[in-house]
């Protein structure tokens, strides 16, 4: 359990902190003043300040904050007639609406930086596995629609596919629709149309085939099957995040912090018999899902979210003035009270799937 909380604690101390620095960096870079970097959540266990900025590591090891001069009304001055001051120089509010953009959005930018840093790493170690069929299985939709080994799946219902996850997403998530397969075999490419059967005993769909071949990157096809690599994990969470608002998921299937430790301490010790390696390399992949899931849910429209923040400005782009700020701090308060009463949920449901399993 140890292992299992040291590994939490660096995955996602190294995830949040690249989404932070993307605002920081940023932030700097349009001259606005940063007026503390925090990482965790809680009590202050470390604080020091440099310059004009207060550094802060908390003792929760999730969440972290980049404070803006004037932010949500926010100012460096605290003295009585401060009311008589002018604005310290630096306000995130009197800089020009691009660069509030630009700073806004880095912090998820970052976090798709990092999960193609991590990939590169990943893909470099082990390779990456394309989407070759090794074998079909007799009494399944594949082999009766003519696909035979060695061919390689290209496009399925016209999305391109690069990598073998992507055929087991979409065949899992098929919900026994036809499916139009294109492939390449001897370098001519086929299409056929193939309906996934059901297993009763797996209970979800499958084509009914084995598919997966081991390739080694180097030099541009490593950069290639990198971006590959994130580009999957996008997909995957996008359409997750899709089935939750069409209803094909329920809130109960959302995880927290204490479920992802839960996965990662079964991942530990299913990967523990390949050795640290393997373990290693698992735990690194697993940060570039966690990257790509944080980045892209902090996109959401949604207040107290980046994506929040961002349709604000992008609004004052289309007036051509700001929304007024107590209005959008109250929109964002309510929005944070939201996330954190969601948090809450979402902590109780993996508290209870830990005891129920």
């Amino acid at each position: 359990m140890i292992v299992t909380i040291i590994v939490f604690v660096l995955i996602f101390g190294v995830v949040v902190i690249a989404h932070e620095l993307g605002h920081f960096l940023i932030a700097k870079l349009n001259g606005i003043k940063v007026l503390q970097f925090s990482i965790g959540m809680g009590p202050d266990i470390i604080k020091f300040t440099k310059g004009e900025t207060k550094y802060v590591l908390k003792l929760l090891p999730i969440g972290g904050a980049c404070m803006f001069e004037g932010e949500d009304g926010i100012y460096s001055t605290t003295s009585d007639d401060e009311k008589n001051q002018e604005k310290p120089e630096g306000a995130f509010n009197d800089a020009n609406v691009w660069s509030r953009i630009a700073t806004v959005f880095a912090g998820p930018f970052f976090n798709v930086i990092l999960a193609f840093l991590l990939s590169l790493i990943v893909v470099g170690f082990s390779g990456e596995v394309i989407p070759t069929i090794n074998s079909l299985t007799e009494g399944y939709p594949a082999l009766e629609a003519g696909l035979q080994e060695g061919d390689i799946i290209t496009k399925i219902d016209g999305e391109r596919i690069y990598l073998q996850g992507e055929v087991t997403f979409a065949s899992a998530l098929s919900g026994g629709e036809p499916m139009e397969i294109e492939y390449k075999r001897d370098g001519a490419k086929y299409t056929t149309v193939v309906t996934p059967k059901f297993s009763e005993q797996d209970n979800r769909y499958y084509i009914g085939f084995t598919i997966g071949e081991t390739i080694k990157c180097k030099g541009l096809d490593l950069i290639k099957y990198s971006i590959y690599e994130v580009r999957y994990w996008f997909k995957t969470t996008i359409k997750s995040l899709l089935m939750l608002v069409q209803g094909k998921l329920s809130a109960n299937d959302l995880s927290g912090p204490v479920g992802i430790a839960a996965t990662i301490d079964e991942t530990i010790e299913v990967t523990k018999p390949y050795g640290l390696p393997t373990v290693v390399l698992t735990m690194i992949n697993f940060a570039v899902l966690l990257s790509v899931n944080l980045g892209i849910m902090n996109l959401l429209p949604l207040p107290a979210l980046d994506g929040g923040r961002l349709l604000f400005l992008f609004v004052e782009v289309v007036r051509g003035k700001p929304v007024s700020p107590d209005k959008e701090g109250l929109v964002h308060f309510i929005g944070f009270v939201a996330l954190m009463v969601l948090m809450v949920f979402v902590l109780y449901n993996d508290i209870s799937r830990i005891f129920m399993h």
